[in-house]
């Protein structure tokens, strides 16, 4: 593994959720623990994450929001196909369930994306170099095609596939959580051949459902990177360059009633496993394995 250079995308995700996730994130970009965030334009503190982004220099791309809180395009904020009985997205579950049920109208899951691909570009001045989906919602079907249409429109070149190595191995998630990860995978398999048709490109590797939350430690992500690694390599006559994208969550815990999308911060926002997820990742060992790798911190406008 030594003459391979390894190019590691490590994502914040859901910057611009609340003020105290965005004081994380950028408290972990400082520390050189992660290296590209993933805006929720929805989330109650965009303005404020656009603005850290902009002060301290933070590659930013776009966090797809179809599932949590409110939408941005006034047009759907009343009346649509994407809204609950509250006004509301339909959630990370209840979403799926509309869309099994074929109660989701397309169109307005594309005009939903175009707004709020424009209110990104409002708020940091430029189009997100790369864009994926809050609660894996983009590899979805149906969605998928209209998420890889606004892409293309807009020449959004990146994006996330989250299929993870290894991911059936990992005895420690618990079984229900387990089966939303095998869902996302699926889903994730079904969705190659539209990104691709679309030109949407996306690194080699993804890894973070396997090191999520209290699940993540320095070991963890360090094996997860080397077994994915191997598994590439054996594969293929690999070039010398491997793309990775570990996807993170770090941040201080939200304090209700501040933060969300619209209806205040979820459990997974409030938890301690968003201080564990910062704590894990600014520690000097995980640096010091990236060194030993040969692994270096990026952004997608480095591959």
């Amino acid at each position: 593994l030594r003459m391979l250079q390894v190019k590691l995308i490590v994502t914040g995700d859901d910057f611009g959720y609340c003020p105290r996730r965005n004081q994380g994130i950028v408290d972990c970009f400082l520390a050189g623990a992660i290296s590209n965030v993933s805006l929720l334009v929805n989330g109650s503190a965009a303005a404020d994450a656009a603005k850290l982004a902009r002060r301290y220099n933070i590659p930013i791309g776009l966090h797809a929001n179809l599932s949590e809180g409110s939408p941005v395009c006034e047009v759907l904020k009343t009346n649509s196909s994407l809204l609950n009985q509250d006004g509301f997205f339909h959630g990370k579950m209840g979403f799926r369930t509309a869309l099994s049920k074929g109660l989701l109208n397309m169109s307005e899951v594309k005009q939903e994306l175009k707004a709020q691909v424009e209110l990104f570009h409002e708020l940091t001045g430029h189009l997100p170099p790369h864009m994926d989906g809050h609660q894996h919602v983009h590899v979805l079907p149906e969605v998928r095609h209209v998420f890889a249409e606004v892409l293309e429109e807009y020449g959004i070149k990146y994006t996330r596939v989250p299929i993870e190595p290894g991911l059936h191995n990992c005895d420690w998630i618990p079984p229900s959580l387990m089966d939303f990860y095998l869902g996302v995978e699926e889903d994730s398999f079904n969705t190659v051949d539209v990104f691709t048709k679309h030109g949407i490109r996306w690194p080699d590797i993804y890894i973070g459902l396997s090191t999520m939350g209290r699940s993540m430690s320095v070991s963890s992500i360090c094996s997860a990177i080397d077994a994915a690694i191997l598994e590439l390599t054996a594969k293929a006559s690999q070039s010398r360059t491997v793309t990775i994208e570990l996807m993170v969550h770090p941040g201080y815990p939200s304090v209700p009633p501040v933060g969300g999308c619209g209806e205040g911060p979820d459990d997974f926002s409030q938890s301690w496993e968003r201080l564990h997820e910062l704590q894990t990742l600014i520690k000097p060992e995980l640096q010091s394995h990236y060194k030993s790798r040969n692994i270096h911190l990026c952004s997608f406008k480095d591959l």
